[in-house]
């Protein structure tokens, strides 16, 4: 079977549309061609894959049983294919097969936006839609989804540390690098929301933001040195995934349980010990399997013709109201934060 193909990329059909003064534009702002020319709706039969930025890693091996979902869910040929490690060159090795596969739609989760516009360039030029996900800088994409906005994201991470620690004490932040731009938004989401709604809480002036170098090891390290330098510290808001249990790990060997707490960014299935234990009350995070599965939901509503707006709803909990971010045509952003706490942690499978 001949498939449709989305795009008309030759020469005279831009020159058409652009003689004519014609601008489609979706109501978020983007033009309906980002790929190159004038796309028409398919026939509903597509070949989409997911490219995440790691095939072994067990946030993207979970991020496939969303993808393995939508494709029972819709029918189609859908599928994840990545590198066998996180390596942005071997990212675009698979980028440029499936390009030569001719398949109708890519999903892509950047290893470094950067490293692949060339390839992510080559794909839209054939006429492929590209869309990505943890990719906000990324330009060559025709829209980004991202799970909620940071700084929300953050605020809700604060809701759980507050509440872990009676909306009063001394707090710091600790974030994977001061380079991150995701983790040093969240932090800043948590700061903005305890100086709005939690008075009796203050943000640690001497040490308002420690590094953990996306590492267990040194996240342990610092939290120990900070609780040594600083007695009266009440909480850590974590980023990265290995801030909590490096933070968890410190305030148990210091005999510090029920006295000290963290919350953040953690895997269910890493972090099942320190819930149960209460070490930590509560850990946030967004479902990789979601994630999979909107990212296949928004390339087969592109391809059929539908207009990307705001309130688009891609099927599932969490990523039914999208919102274009501030200022921007191309990012969409959900609410699909999920809290984990000892009595769920079990549930996730992950």
């Amino acid at each position: 079977m001949t498939k449709q193909r989305r795009f008309k990329t030759t020469a005279i059909a831009a020159i058409a549309v652009l003689g004519l003064g014609i601008t489609a534009c979706t109501p978020g702002g983007q033009s309906e061609n980002a790929g190159g020319g004038e796309r028409e709706a398919g026939d509903g039969d597509y070949t989409i894959a997911i490219v995440p930025k790691d095939a072994t890693n067990p946030w993207f091996v979970r991020m496939e049983e969303g993808v393995d979902r939508y494709a029972e869910d819709s029918g189609m040929n859908v599928y994840q294919r990545g590198p066998s490690d996180t390596d942005a060159t071997m990212q675009a090795q698979v980028i440029q097969d499936l390009i030569a596969q001719d398949v109708d739609a890519i999903g892509v989760v950047p290893v470094d936006p950067a490293a692949i516009e060339n390839v992510l360039k080559q794909a839209l030029d054939a006429g492929i839609v590209v869309v990505t996900h943890e990719g906000a800088s990324q330009e060559n994409t025709m829209y980004n989804i991202e799970a909620f906005n940071n700084e929300a994201y953050g605020a809700f991470i604060m809701d759980n540390l507050a509440a872990a620690m009676g909306e009063e004490g001394l707090y710091t932040t600790m974030v994977g690098h001061v380079t991150n731009a995701s983790h040093n938004e969240w932090a800043d989401g948590a700061v903005e929301r305890q100086k709005e709604a939690y008075p009796d809480m203050q943000l640690l002036e001497a040490q308002d933001r420690v590094e953990s170098q996306d590492d267990g090891e040194v996240a342990y390290q610092v939290a120990s040195q900070l609780l040594k330098a600083h007695p009266d510290l009440k909480g850590v808001v974590g980023t990265s995934s290995f801030d909590a249990p490096g933070v968890a790990r410190a305030i148990e060997e210091a005999g510090l349980t029920g006295e000290v707490f963290a919350s953040g960014t953690g895997m269910p299935a890493d972090n099942k010990d320190i819930l149960e234990k209460g070490i930590v009350q509560s850990l946030t995070l967004w479902d990789p399997a979601d994630a999979g599965y909107a990212m296949a939901s928004l390339a087969t509503m592109i391809l059929d013709g539908e207009e990307i707006e705001n309130g688009l709803d891609l099927g599932l909990e969490g990523y039914e109201d999208m919102q274009f971010a501030e200022g921007s045509d191309k990012i969409l952003e959900g609410n699909g934060w999920i809290e984990i706490n000892a009595d769920n942690v079990g549930d996730f499978g992950f």
